[in-house]
Parts: structure tokens; sequence; C-alpha cells
């Protein structure tokens, strides 16, 4: 029944938001977890393991994930509604999830390809990798080591996963397909199911004498170090893609990429807007009002900024080109300059007098109205 099955999400350990790269990801790991070659005449492993291949039968599908968002395991329940049409058993496509299309999903797992080679060719796995840099190293670019764990090939099998000095022998049991069928008479009628063959896990392939160093499984993990150069330009959360360095192939397959995901420490003073950034600074009152020159603290060096007589607060000056490098361009942003007006605190005695008689001379006769009297000897 519907309302006794787990949510999918719960199952894979996965968000509802989850990427479809995310849910591959967890049902890669909990499919190897529950294995029925691993687990043998263990019930409760096997259940755990179908119940994990239907989630992902639903989830990685755009629109059985749609529709299970919506009205969840009813969307598939016949007696709710949630399915109408004729299947000829779990190798048709069942809308139950079950087995239906597990071949496809097995091979995806151990890498088989397709069904009719299990050990064709293979692209190794992406892998993801995040880097923080500093504002200034983001804007000019730079060169970074990166650190991450990869899956090689065993270098003393080969790949194979054998001893060295014997071979993989081809499975009898299914042919070195990988894969059996099953016939199984119901009241429904003859169903036909095709399942991973568990003589030799879906390899196609007997190992009877397991390499050491591999334990059989013809990968090793592996500790990399690697310099990457990052680009001027580059900004917070872009991605760069280093060709070649994800995990190897399998059975002469090409190597993964490694992704990495940038993160830029904000600044200090600078805010970013693109390729222009955006800085306060303030200017002392007098030269709000005469005008005269400030310097200005840019990426790399300070720059003189004329400020023009009668300058209000909040005004924002352009300094064209002496923003940050655009991606891939020659081309630099701008950097803009919002000046606010410093009022003194505190003056001194002689300070005011100048103030008072500027109020006078622009016609402000109430300042002189705020001029305080003088501290006799005891005040």
């Amino acid at each position: 029944m519907a309302e006794n099955k787990r949510d999918y999400y719960e199952v894979l350990g996965v968000p509802k938001t989850a990427s479809d790269d995310e849910i591959k990801s967890a049902f890669r790991r909990m499919a190897k977890q529950y294995h029925p070659d691993l687990h043998p005449d263990d019930k409760e492993a096997e259940a755990k393991f179908k119940e994990v291949n239907e989630a992902y039968e639903v989830l990685s599908n755009a629109d059985k994930r749609a529709k299970y968002d919506q009205f969840g395991h009813a969307a598939f329940d016949p007696s709710a509604g949630g399915f109408s049409g004729s299947w000829s058993g779990f190798g048709g496509g069942s809308p139950f999830g079950g087995f239906g299309g597990f071949g496809d999903i097995f091979g995806d797992i151990f890498g088989a390809g397709t069904r009719s080679n299990p050990n064709g060719p293979v692209r190794g796995e992406n892998l993801r990798q995040s880097l923080t840099i500093s504002f200034e190293e983001a804007a000019f670019g730079c060169e970074k080591e990166v650190q991450y764990r990869r899956e090689e090939n065993c270098s003393v099998c080969g790949g194979t996963g054998a001893a060295p000095g014997t071979q993989p022998q081809t499975c009898p049991t299914c042919g070195g397909r990988g894969t059996v069928t099953r016939v199984q008479n119901t009241i429904l009628g003859s169903m036909q199911t095709t399942v991973p063959c568990s003589a030799c896990g879906g390899t196609g392939k007997i190992i009877k004498e397991p390499c050491k160093n591999c334990s059989g499984m013809g990968r090793v993990r592996s500790f990399q170090k690697r310099r990457v150069k990052i680009p001027a330009g580059i900004d917070d959360g872009q991605t760069i893609r280093v060709s070649g360095a994800g995990d190897d192939g399998m059975h002469g397959g090409p190597k993964g990429d490694l992704h990495i995901s940038i993160r830029v420490k904000p600044h200090k003073r600078f805010v970013r807007d693109g390729a222009d950034i955006h800085q306060n600074i303030e200017i002392p009152v007098t030269t709000a009002i005469l005008g005269g020159s400030i310097n200005v603290p840019t990426l790399d060096k300070e720059v003189k900024l004329n400020i023009p007589e009668g300058t209000q607060s909040q005004k924002t000056f352009r300094m064209k080109g002496f923003g940050i490098q655009k991606l891939n361009s020659p081309e630099k942003g701008d950097m803009y300059v919002n000046v606010t007006v410093g009022i003194p605190k505190k003056l001194t005695e002689k300070q005011r007098e100048l103030v008072v008689k500027l109020a006078e001379e622009m016609g402000d006769g109430e300042a002189q109205k705020t001029k305080p009297k003088k501290k006799g000897l005891f005040k």
C-alpha cells in the first residue's frame, strides 16, 4: 500500500531540492551498500536494495519525480487512480518501481555501459571541489594548490581486479552479458524480468584470484595535489573545469573532470558588482565646500580624485577602468566612489569664530544664537 512506503527522498537520504547528480550519487552509494551479492541470504538487505532501486527509478525520471512531488506515492498507486494504462510485467516498465529497467540502472552503478557489453568503456566520474580565494586573487588571477581524492585504475592489475599473471574469466552463468532473464508465471500472465547476474555481480566476469593491492576491485583511491590557474576576473560561485582530473575511466574509458567551485572572501572596503567596484569615502566639509582632491585607494594603488566645489554628501563619482578585469577579456570595469561629507563634532574657539563669520557672510544669522557662553573660572 502507498501509505506504508517510506518517502523516496528519505530512502536515498537526499533533500527534496537535490539535483539529478546528487540523486544519482546517493543511489550509487546505497545500491552498492545493499547489493545482494554483498549480503547473500540477507532478506533485510534485499528489501532495502529493492526500496532504493524503486526510489531511484521515480526520482531519476523528471516526469515521475514531478508527479511524485505533487501527489506522493498515490501518483503510482492504481487504487488511488494514480496510474492508468496496461503493462506486461516489471521488464515492461512497472508503475510500481520494483525491478523495471533495473539492468540499465545497474549498469549505471557498476559501469556496465549497456546490457549487451557490461565491460565496455565507461567514462570516469566527475569530481567536485571548493576553493576559497581572496578578493584581490579573484581580481588579478592566481595559482592555487588543490588537494582531493580520486579513483584510479589499480597499477598492479591494470584495472582488471585479477592477480598479476591471471585474467578474469567469462561468467558461465550469464555468458558474459552481466544479466540473466527470469520468467515468472502469475495470474496476470507470464512476466519476464531482466536482472543482474548474481554469480558475477553484473560484470560478466569471474575473478578467481583477486588482486591483493585492490582486493579485486580494480580501483584504488589516491590523494592528489594539483596546481590550478585561477583566471583574473572570476567571481564568487563560478566554477573552473579541469579536464581529465577526475576519476579514471573503466575498461579504457576516458577520465572524468574536476569541477572547482570558487568562493571569494568579501573585502573590508570594496563591494563588487560584476566587474565594477563600489566604495564609500568621507571627505572634509571644507573640501566639499571649496573643492580639491583626495587620495582614493584602488585595487593596486592610490589615485587622486578631483572633488568639485560645492559637492553634496552622497555624491557618486565614476572612475573609469579602475574596476576588475572582465573574465576572459582585457577590458576592465569601473570604480564608483560614493562620498559623504564629514561634519566635525568639536571645534576650537577660533574655528567656531570662523564658522560664525562664514554663517554671517552667508546670511545665516540663526547660527550665532547657538554660540555658547564663555566658561567662568569655576566652570
